[in-house]
């Protein structure tokens, strides 16, 4: 069979979250199944890493999709031609855009519709863009995966979309995650963080990451305790606003708060598994990769409780109200100064990290794909 894939956020030293779920997934189904031909979609020059084996044609269609304009010609019409000229047989869309004007069948991966609930976090032709199309491709598709229970749900609430479409498929974690040693840890404190502790957040600095309260519980935390622990914030700044700037310039510690911008996977690794704890308080998330990737690491979690956090935390994390500044605080110190507490987390999140790997995300949405092709 032919199947059409979507690859246009395989993006060389700038995976993000879905990037990585389709780097992921599309590694080990491409490997795994040789009797089908895959057609890898670019919108622009790819890196050769990407071509993961030899039942791979990587193609580049015209007009690079990166304006809310630009997604909808490259969608509606050269994915379409292509896909109408060379007979595909499926389409496979892992950041959720489908062709709407293509005949062909098409599964969808809808991570979460956050844009729903919190549009001005965006600007504004990319939040009428969404919410104008995603109910038309959640229709569209013959099949829906998504990350979590609680996105199944939001996605079967807003669009009234049957339950029995939507397939869940929890995330993995690379394996490159695990517990370093004390020798790493120390050499890492030293070239990051002065060599004291950290607490460390993973991820873009945007809006619903709540960036700007962390900041503000960590002043209170460094006010109450008079520890020297630090604030490690890993993550590009393309969305820093105002609100971020603002609880940023204004901290009296702001000294203690180091920006590394993006890691390269070996670099996270030894960042996050020398970090004391994974302080991750976002408003809204449709899974949280960062959450396992600590547990991964024996680091253990300060977590949201909001939106999918609980469902992939589970037990193993300290869970907080993210608009509550001092209950984010309270959290930071209760993990510092309880360190049977500590050792409990840790426990606990290595047990329910088995729940997630990539090896079972590819085998989850392999079943989708082979169920559709038949």
């Amino acid at each position: 069979m032919k199947i059409a894939v979507n690859t246009r956020l395989l993006i060389k030293n700038k995976l993000d979250g879905i990037g990585w779920f389709t780097f992921e997934t599309l590694k080990r189904i491409t490997r795994n199944h040789p009797e089908h031909e895959f057609f890898f979609l670019f919108d622009r020059r790819f890196s050769e890493e990407f071509i993961f084996s030899d039942n791979i044609t990587p193609v580049i269609l015209n007009l690079p999709a990166r304006h809310p304009v630009l997604w909808f010609l490259w969608f509606e019409f050269s994915v379409s031609r292509f896909m109408k000229k060379n007979k595909i047989d499926l389409f496979l869309s892992p950041d959720g855009y489908l062709s709407l004007s293509s005949n062909v069948k098409q599964i969808a991966v809808i991570h979460d519709i956050n844009f729903v609930h919190r549009p001005k976090d965006l600007p504004i032709f990319a939040r009428k863009y969404y919410n104008y199309f995603f109910p038309k491709y959640a229709e569209k598709a013959s099949e829906i995966a998504t990350v979590s229970q609680y996105s199944k749900q939001d996605i079967v609430k807003t669009y009234k979309v049957p339950e029995d479409k939507i397939n869940v498929v929890f995330n993995g974690c690379n394996e490159i995650y695990v517990p370093v040693s004390e020798a790493i840890k120390k050499d890492t404190k030293q070239k990051y963080s002065q060599g004291k502790e950290y607490f460390i957040f993973i991820g873009t600095l945007h809006p619903r990451k709540n960036i700007a309260r962390l900041f503000l519980a960590f002043e209170l935390f460094k006010n109450e305790t008079h520890s020297d622990m630090k604030l490690v914030i890993v993550g590009t700044k393309m969305f820093m606003t105002k609100d971020i700037e603002s609880a940023y310039s204004l901290s009296e510690f702001k000294e203690d708060i180091i920006f590394t911008g993006r890691l390269n996977p070996e670099d996270l690794h030894y960042v996050l598994a020398s970090a004391f704890a994974l302080t991750f308080v976002p408003l809204f998330e449709g899974f949280g990769i960062p959450l396992i990737e600590a547990m991964n690491c024996d680091v253990p979690v300060i977590s949201s409780d909001t939106t999918s956090l609980p469902e992939v935390a589970g037990d193993a994390a300290l869970f907080v109200n993210p608009f509550e500044v001092e209950e984010i605080k309270n959290k930071m110190i209760i993990i510092t100064e309880n360190e049977e507490l500590r050792k409990s987390l840790i426990e606990k999140g290595r047990k329910r990290k088995k729940m997630f790997s990539w090896d079972k995300t590819a085998e989850k949405l392999w079943t989708l794909i082979d169920e559709s092709l038949k």
